[in-house]
């Protein structure tokens, strides 16, 4: 394939499940057909070997390609290619580390191998973990570039030390080398390079060095012809021109984008006109913006000149966009890409929601009917099942970083401050850019550094769900916000919803405390149980005596301290008259 400017080349890849049952090899590359992509995030050939003593070995290598090729190009343009290519191995070998635990037994889970090089410019850059294998042919010479992460028992059986999925930290070999016109790069699981000499791999790419796609059938067949007794898999790239390293890809290479300038209504850049603020703090600014080309309206989200100097911060802002690009779903705000080469500034983009914000729409329904409610905590619930789908969570779910437009739908607006597994190497409770109301829906564990996952999601929807449900109360009033250590928090006392509005059932209100239990683990483990409880009664719910009164649990505590006071006194009059 021949594309002036950019590195060209030709790709093949083959998989068979040889003499076994089931084919747990996967295999794949992916040649961008974006000139843009192609410049900036290059080609990628991966393959991975799926443990065969694990339950989901198949499984786990096809996690491993389908989604490292799916995601590896939504990464941001200013990551480098190291950076975005241990992001995402991170973030999967998390993924398939959990899946594997679930099933019960650790030695049994979803591992798998995996190898993969990225051609970009000028150079290779190579991940490796496993015993799959990488080698290159350049002036005669097959030189295999990776080194096998196992250890021998004996001549016959040996185990992998080091495999995706196998523990939850991942140790990644990475590499690089230049390129030059004319290499073959060739990537096997051990069905072909345990049985085919070394000689042989020579002789079959050396014979074939500008038609991968036989190159490839023919390995296949020598596999076969050394009697393998595993899944074969193979991939030959062929590299045929080198592209010219561009400007950009200097610049992105060198330097992060610049920080916009202070912006106000009128002002043009890089082609968007900004019609009005429509949020500002200390970390960031959001406003309106109208495409001059396309005179469509956007929302425009740029960083505050407070952080220019933070690279932590910086980082922060671009996964923003990446995270967000990754989640597409009608109830979660669309991240807008701008155009190859436009954008000379940091900031993101995206669709203009118009409407009103879920905090307008409780204050202004105080006695709201649950027919209208459900439909809207539906769609919420799905918009953040949408992020959990991802291995993300959200952290600052409330209603002002939710819309409603005027056909009732809704939509979650903000990704200040989702964490993903992987991605975000530390993690770093909410950064509150907001009032402190804000604190009334976040997981009070933030605050003290824990991390609860979707059960923080959770209770923050509990919340939510609360207000619509009695016309903007709270389910701990405002006493959360005095609240210092994680017993404050614990010693909070519930307030029953029905209190608030008698319309609501027991069950109902059974339902909502779970969800905002102030320990973690009473609470509900996933959003679809949660919204389950709410539409369907719960007969654990049903049987339960409702909670008493605050006025009951006083009376009850006075009676329990009188009768301590009487056998108090009973005792020391027993005592007197043994005495006497």
């Amino acid at each position: 394939m021949t594309r002036e400017g950019h590195l060209t080349g030709r790709f093949a890849s083959r998989t068979t499940a040889g003499i076994k049952p089931i084919n747990e090899d996967a295999v794949g590359y992916e040649y961008p057909s974006s000139e843009s992509l192609l410049s900036n995030k290059g080609i990628v050939c991966a393959v991975a070997d799926g443990v065969s003593s694990a339950e989901a070995g198949r499984e786990a290598s096809h996690t491993c390609i389908e989604t490292f090729l799916r995601d590896y190009f939504t990464t941001p343009d200013t990551w480098s290619v190291k950076h975005a290519g241990q992001k995402l191995l991170s973030a999967l070998n998390l993924k398939l580390y959990g899946l594997g635990r679930t099933i019960g037994d650790e030695a049994k889970g979803y591992i798998t191998t995996f190898s993969l090089v990225i051609f970009k410019s000028k150079t290779a850059y190579l991940f490796h973990i496993g015993d799959s294998r990488i080698y290159r042919l350049r002036a005669g010479e097959l030189r295999q570039l990776t080194k096998d992460h196992s250890a021998s028992i004996s001549e016959e059986k040996s185990y992998l030390t080091r495999a995706m999925g196998m523990d939850n930290n991942l140790h990644i070999d990475f590499s690089t080398t230049d390129l030059e016109p004319g290499d073959q790069f060739l990537l096997t699981s051990d069905g072909v390079h345990d049985f085919v000499p070394h000689e042989k791999l020579l002789e079959v790419l050396q014979e074939n060095s500008s038609d991968p796609e036989t190159a490839c059938d023919q390995l296949i067949e020598q596999a076969e012809h050394f009697n393998s007794d595993d899944n074969i898999s193979c991939l030959v790239a062929q590299v045929e021109d080198l592209g010219l390293e561009s400007m950009d890809d200097l610049n992105a290479r060198l330097t992060k984008l610049p920080f916009p300038p202070e912006l106000e209504p009128g002002l043009k850049i890089d082609g968007y006109e900004i019609v009005k603020e429509l949020y500002s703090s200390e970390r960031s600014q959001i406003y309106l913006v109208s495409d001059l080309k396309t005179g469509h309206k956007l929302v425009m989200k740029t960083p505050s000149q407070n952080y220019n100097d933070d690279p932590s911060y910086i980082e922060r802002f671009i996964m923003e966009e990446w995270v967000g690009s990754r989640i597409v779903h009608p109830n979660v705000v669309k991240i807008i890409k701008s155009e190859p080469g436009r954008r000379r500034f940091l900031y993101y983009l995206m669709e203009y929601v118009e409407g009103q914000t879920l905090e307008r729409w409780i204050n202004a329904h105080p006695e709201p009917r649950p027919r209208e409610i459900m439909p809207l905590i539906e769609q919420l619930f799905a918009g953040v099942q949408a992020f959990h789908d991802k291995e993300t969570t959200h952290q600052d779910l409330k209603p002002g970083n939710i819309m409603l437009t005027e056909n009732q739908q809704l939509k979650i607006v903000d990704f200040g401050s989702v964490f993903t597994p992987g991605v975000s190497e530390i993690f770093s409770p909410v950064e509150q850019e907001v009032a402190l109301g804000t604190l009334d829906y976040a997981d009070p564990h933030y605050r003290f550094g824990r991390n609860t996952g979707i059960r923080g999601d959770v209770f923050s929807l509990g919340v939510i769900v609360y207000e619509l449900f009695t016309g903007g109360f709270l389910p701990f009033g405002k006493k959360i916000e005095r609240c210092e250590s994680l017993q404050d928090f614990q010693n909070l006392e519930y307030i029953p919803s029905f209190m608030k509005r008698d319309m609501i059932p027991l069950w109902f209100d059974r339902t909502l405390a779970k969800a905002v239990d102030m320990i973690p683990e009473a609470r509900y483990g996933s959003v679809d149980e949660f919204l389950y409880d709410l539409k369907n009664p719960n007969p654990d719910f049903l049987q339960s005596e409702p909670p008493p009164s605050l006025a009951e649990k006083d009376t009850t505590l006075f009676w329990k301290l009188m009768s301590g006071v009487w056998f108090s006194l009973f005792l020391v009059l027993l005592l007197l008259l043994v005495s006497r």
